[in-house]
């Protein structure tokens, strides 16, 4: 199957990537830790803002805008996969045996969901939904509750009460996890 990618330059996007098997490699504060030092840097060399992001156990969402006339969003995540995978311990058993044949990593599927963010209303939609998240999995009884994700600084800066999300929200469309 040949899959296709839309660049938008200076595009904002949301992104869903998972890892292998739905391993919960992020139950674990280290690997937090050290996919932030991914993140930190990649985005020294390759600039790009991140609007919103949730850490989950096994999968991340995210939303980042890029610099105007940048549209090279998949360049930035190899970079920070391959950082990610490089310093994590592999202590990992490998299950999917095409993997062991071709020595390939065992962090992260291969793929991952993009979506370019239309206008405003989509932006906010998405960034709700990154933010109600954890609790939508049962990770956390309300937003507040879950340290991985941006929602803190979304209340530090005034722009939601850290009340917000104690309601149970229904997200049609968005996803892909």
């Amino acid at each position: 199957m040949q899959y296709r990618r839309f660049f938008v330059k200076q595009g904002c996007y949301f992104f869903t990537l998972v890892t292998e098997s739905r391993r919960p490699i992020f139950a674990d504060p280290n690997a937090v830790i050290l996919l932030r030092e991914a993140f930190k840097k990649v985005m020294l060399k390759r600039p790009f803002s991140i609007d919103a992001i949730v850490v989950l156990p096994d999968h991340i969402h995210c939303i980042w805008t890029l610099p105007e006339g940048d549209a090279d969003f998949s360049t930035r995540w190899r970079l920070i996969k391959t950082y990610f995978t490089k310093h994590y311990p592999q202590t990992i058993p490998v299950t999917n045996k095409n993997r062991i044949n071709r020595r390939q990593q065992v962090i992260w599927q291969h793929r991952y969901w993009e979506h370019v963010l239309r206008d405003e209303k989509d932006l906010n939609r998405h960034i709700e939904y990154i933010h109600y998240n954890p609790v939508k999995h049962g990770y956390a009884a309300s937003v507040v509750d879950w340290q991985a994700s941006s929602f803190h600084a979304y209340v530090r800066r005034g722009v939601v009460d850290e009340s917000w999300g104690s309601e149970v929200l229904e997200f049609e469309g968005i996803g892909h996890e």
